[in-house]
């Protein structure tokens, strides 16, 4: 028996069709296993797949990358959003909840962008493992570990633009993923920044919305703001605005949908 599941393929954090970074939303009627969401995930092979299922009062929601489940991820679930407003799922402008592996997560439309409501997630500084400079390219200025990632600061946008990991010796010094940040060489963003992770199947995320959650924090203290603007240099580019709220983090970023169809399976 062939079942038809609603698949589609979305540019998040991004206005323009392929840029951002694009993740595979999967609309599900009831709960499926962890081995088959794994399977879907590999074949779509995108940084992320998203599965949905509605629930009671809020949508359970997982994310996998072609290698791993993910604790938590920023574009899959602003692409989710998408998705269930685009499609009718959801009214139009009724905020939503998912139901996660990081607690439970909101979506709010503001005007043609969307705002995610994800937990703040400080890094604290720590010694750099030894070998980290050569595997990342630079020598980090600063280097801490938060709940979930690594965390590196370099001296500018040159620098953070210019490396060229070596991604074998990186996934043997970082377990999951690392973010390296820098301040931009001009304005309107307050900073900048990029996304490795090897361990988890990809080599370089174009852009991370969860890995904001640290950079909120971090930036937020140095430039003594709430509100920040800023831009992931990978070669797609994202655009995510940054609003810091005590232990929570609006994330805001719009999205763009790029194929519709189904999984025949």
């Amino acid at each position: 028996r062939v079942v038809s599941i609603p698949l589609f393929h979305v540019d998040a954090f991004t206005e323009a069709a392929f840029g951002g970074n694009p993740a595979a939303v999967c609309l599900l009627d009831r709960p499926a296993t962890a081995e088959w969401m794994q399977s879907v995930a590999r074949e779509m092979n995108l940084s992320e797949t998203a599965f949905l299922v509605p629930g009671a009062e809020r949508f359970d929601l997982r994310w996998f990358t072609p290698a791993v489940e993910v604790d938590l991820c920023g574009h899959a679930t602003l692409a989710s959003a998408h998705i269930l407003w685009e499609t009718g799922t959801v009214e139009e402008g009724t905020p939503i909840e998912f139901s996660t592996r990081s607690g439970v997560l909101a979506a709010e439309r503001d005007g043609d962008w969307i705002e995610l409501d994800f937990p703040v997630d400080p890094p604290e500084e720590t010694t750099a493992p030894e070998g980290l400079a050569d595997a990342l390219g630079a020598t980090p200025s600063w280097f801490g570990k938060s709940v979930n990632y690594h965390f590196a600061e370099v001296e500018s946008e040159e620098v953070l633009r210019s490396l060229a990991p070596d991604f074998r010796a990186l996934a043997r010094r970082i377990p999951v993923g690392i973010c390296v940040t820098a301040r931009p060489a001009a304005e309107p963003y307050e900073f900048v920044s990029r996304f490795f992770a090897p361990n988890a199947g990809i080599d370089e995320d174009p852009v991370t919305g969860s890995a904001h959650c640290l950079l909120a924090a971090y930036w937020g203290e140095r430039l003594g703001k709430d509100e920040m603007l800023a831009y992931q240099t990978s070669p797609r580019g994202g655009v995510v605005r940054v609003r810091r709220r005590g232990d929570r983090v609006g994330l805001g970023g719009r999205a763009v949908t790029i194929a519709r169809g189904a999984l025949a399976v």
